[in-house]
């Protein structure tokens, strides 16, 4: 595809993705009840988590604890047997443990909203962190998962092996005017057109810009 493609593409998903619930973290982003805090937790819960599960989930934790102060009340077991049955929720109920100390150590409670404060979060990577900046404080920032790191390779708009990378190179040549939604349009798009194998290239409605890197098989 060519650079200037992106902004032709960006505004026709924009229209696509209104068909589609919009993934977890970006639906608690748009009802503008959540907490940064919240949106941190529920992006720890997510990771290699389906969001059904977690929308699930995540509701019974704030129950308990919406705030770090209240959160650290709690045993490491208590908030385990909460968050069961998410992927690795023992693990994730000591991270959130460990998170919430560190703000309230730290930061008083608050969470940071910059990336590098975030980045020295226990268990936090940059992932969550720009996820977080962008749904929970409206700031550019890329969040490069599974889903934004395929597409922009097939596609052909960057040429990277990892999502770091990837993240990288979209800095460079994303305007940053479609960064904080990049990740919202781009993970309902690869959840429901743009699949890992088999993508729906017959419905995709940018299929004339997309050089279909890596793809051997579609419908």
């Amino acid at each position: 595809m060519q650079d200037q493609d992106i902004h032709e593409i960006i505004k026709i998903l924009r229209e696509t993705v209104q068909e589609w619930k919009p993934a977890l973290v970006d639906d608690m982003a748009q009802n503008d009840r959540s907490s940064p805090y919240e949106i941190l937790i529920a992006t720890i819960l997510s990771l290699r988590t389906k969001d059904t599960l977690t929308a699930k989930v995540a509701p019974k934790l704030f129950e308990l604890a919406d705030n770090p102060h209240d959160m650290v009340r709690h045993s490491p077991e208590i908030i385990a047997e909460i968050i069961y049955p998410v992927g690795f929720y023992r693990n994730k109920s000591k991270s959130i443990l460990a998170i919430s100390q560190e703000l309230i150590d730290k930061y008083g409670g608050r969470v940071p909203d910059d990336l590098d404060t975030l980045l020295e979060l226990p268990g936090v990577g940059r992932k969550t962190a720009n996820l977080l900046l962008t749904a929970g404080f409206n700031k550019p920032a890329i969040c490069v998962d599974i889903h934004v790191h395929r597409i922009s390779n097939r596609w052909g708009y960057v040429q990277t092996k990892t999502p770091e990378k990837t993240e990288f190179a979209l800095r460079d040549k994303l305007p940053q005017a479609y960064w904080i939604e990049y990740n919202a349009l781009l993970v309902p798009f690869g959840q429901n057109l743009c699949t890992p194998t088999s993508p729906w290239c017959s419905r995709c409605p940018v299929y004339e810009y997309c050089e279909r890197v890596g793809v051997d098989r579609s419908r």
